[in-house]
């Protein structure tokens, strides 16, 4: 085993992951003998475990409920991690270094269906998922947002990074009526939610397209009925943002495309597929 070759996935709960598969089938493709795994690790136990790792380890990707410790624990920061608070990378060595990847792979999800630019948003939520497609639409070029809170305290750290970004973001109720248009809508909502169709039914109406981040089961009661111009599965995320991941364990930055990366993409997308 070469050094530092070992890596993995944590979170809380973990087993249904997708990483291994995604990340496996690139370092096969690379060439690389890296062993990529997964481990139950929860907020209590992220210490310990992240203190007991030792120098054959390369780096981790962080699921729920981890983004938010893990962010704390990092010693350096890139900007997507330090607008959204939240890390899902963590590159080990010398100085533990923290990534929000998440906002990226949002991007590339978009830009891969097409969608270039946006200019006004809606976001279903607003939770740590809701902050990073924040700032991934002000990649994208939007200039005001809409975010759809049930909680509406929930919203303040979201109309913060607007603030910091300086576009302009306006915090709803969940149910308001959806009275503009906007050019794409990101729903961040969990796996298996099922709106009231008197709700979902003006919002797809207006709603542009649609990146639903729920990708299982798919399509999601929302994806299914959505009248909008199209639908993006929250799986393009998972894969690009497993993509940066990988060339954040390989260069240290996740701006760097890796060798022949639309080969590796493909057998990403396919091991998945064929799991």
């Amino acid at each position: 085993m070469s050094t530092r070759s070992r890596l993995a996935v944590w979170g809380d709960p973990i087993g249904h992951s997708q990483s291994p598969a995604l990340h496996g089938a690139a370092y096969a493709q690379l060439g690389l003998d890296w062993q990529y795994g997964r481990q139950r690790v929860d907020v209590a136990g992220f210490p310990a475990a992240l203190n007991a790792l030792d120098d054959s380890w390369r780096g981790l990707s962080l699921t729920m409920p981890l983004k938010e410790i893990a962010h704390d624990s990092a010693v350096e920061l890139d900007g997507h991690a330090r607008l959204t608070g939240a890390v899902n990378t963590l590159l080990l060595g010398e100085r533990l270094r923290g990534f929000n990847t998440d906002v990226g792979g949002i991007v590339d999800a978009f830009r891969d269906a097409g969608v270039s630019g946006i200019r006004s948003v809606r976001i279903l939520g607003a939770g740590a998922t809701a902050a990073s497609a924040l700032v991934a639409a002000h990649d994208l070029g939007a200039q005001r947002v809409e975010v759809r809170a049930r909680r509406p305290e929930a919203a303040d750290r979201l109309i913060r990074i607007g603030d910091a970004l300086d576009i302009v973001v306006d915090a709803v109720p969940f149910d308001a009526a959806a009275a503009d248009s906007v050019d794409a809508t990101v729903a961040t909502l969990p796996s298996g939610t099922v709106l009231d169709a008197a709700l979902a039914a003006p919002l797809s109406g207006s709603g542009g397209v649609l990146f639903e981040a729920a990708y299982a089961p798919w399509p999601s009661a929302l994806a299914a009925g959505w009248s909008g111009e199209r639908v993006i599965s929250g799986f393009e995320m998972l894969l690009y943002q497993a993509v940066r991941q990988i060339r954040i364990f390989l260069t240290g930055e996740q701006d760097a495309a890796l060798p022949d990366e639309d080969v590796i993409v493909a057998v990403m997308r396919s091991a998945v597929v064929e799991d």
